[in-house]
């Protein structure tokens, strides 16, 4: 295999959400920063409400890639990890055909929308390959730029209410969100409005026009900011339940590179044609017999 081609190889394996056990195990993000190498760190305390930053997983790269759904509810087939589903939410549900997870398909069969470079939309850039993340705030905004797919949202913090359906809301791969400060270290956002197309995360989980996320972003001291996120769909899903719980990040230096992960239409194309198609035994662009 040549070099372009393995690059082009790695490239949609991380796009799809694939993980390899080299993948599974990342070595560590050059000039990264992790609390295993502070084992005796005694960050100074937080600033007061401020999430300013570029912010990288506190455990390591790998800790929120999600290849197999949201890191607190992933598709593992256990009880404890059932979503209440509705009815309406569990044929949603059968509909996607995901790579990953219990009801895996290879990926060349796959209906998972991102993979394509469709937008990966919100709130899966927090449910699937959460990496770095730089935060830039002013008077009347927070605004968050992602590393992967490069991609960034705006959350108004200036006391606008967020629009409502009977508004004629439009809508939105990154949806509309709101934020506001509950305390000097505990900042929360309400989003609505994203696009219905989008998935979840990586295992198809859908969700309808009418949910709601709840971000939570808490410093816990300079170094530290954890985030919790909450799904609350009442046309899927029976009850909220909570997607992401209290994962850490932590505060890089400022001269950190963010580097590129962003997705090729084309380079997805040659690992489909070269890789994926091969290896679900479709030949020409049709399925297997």
């Amino acid at each position: 295999m040549s070099h372009r081609s393995a690059i082009v190889a790695l490239t949609a394996l991380v796009l799809v959400g694939l993980s390899t056990a080299a993948l599974s195990q990342q070595v560590r993000v050059p000039g990264a920063e992790y609390d295993a190498d502070f084992p005796n760190e005694k960050p100074a305390p937080a600033p007061r409400r401020d999430l300013s930053g570029i912010w990288e997983p506190a455990r390591g790269p790998s800790d929120a890639i999600q290849a197999t759904g949201a890191k607190n509810m992933p598709d593992s087939g256990r009880p404890e990890h059932a979503l209440p589903f509705t009815p309406e939410g569990l044929k949603a549900n059968l509909a996607n055909k995901p790579a990953w997870g219990t009801r895996m398909v290879p990926s060349a069969l796959s209906n998972d929308p991102q993979p394509t470079c469709e937008p990966q939309g919100f709130p899966r850039v927090l449910l699937h390959n959460y990496r770095t993340a730089q935060i830039f705030q002013n008077a009347k905004q927070v605004l968050v730029a992602y590393q992967f797919n490069r991609k960034w949202r705006s959350i108004w913090t200036d006391g606008r209410a967020l629009p409502k359906v009977d508004d004629f809301l439009e809508p939105r791969w990154w949806g509309y969100s709101v934020g506001r400060w509950e305390d000097d270290y505990t900042f929360v956002v309400e989003s609505v409005g994203m696009d219905e197309r989008t998935w979840l995360d990586n295992v198809g989980r859908p969700h309808s026009f009418d949910m709601r996320v709840q971000e939570r972003y808490v410093r816990r001291d300079l170094k530290h900011l954890e985030v919790t996120v909450t799904i609350n769909d009442p046309v899927y899903y029976s009850r909220p339940w909570v997607a992401l719980d209290r994962l850490p990040l932590r505060l890089q230096p400022d001269t950190f590179d963010i580097r590129e992960m962003e997705c090729s239409p084309s380079e997805f194309a040659r690992y489909t044609k070269e890789f994926a198609e091969p290896a679900a035994g479709v030949q020409d662009g049709s399925a297997p017999r």
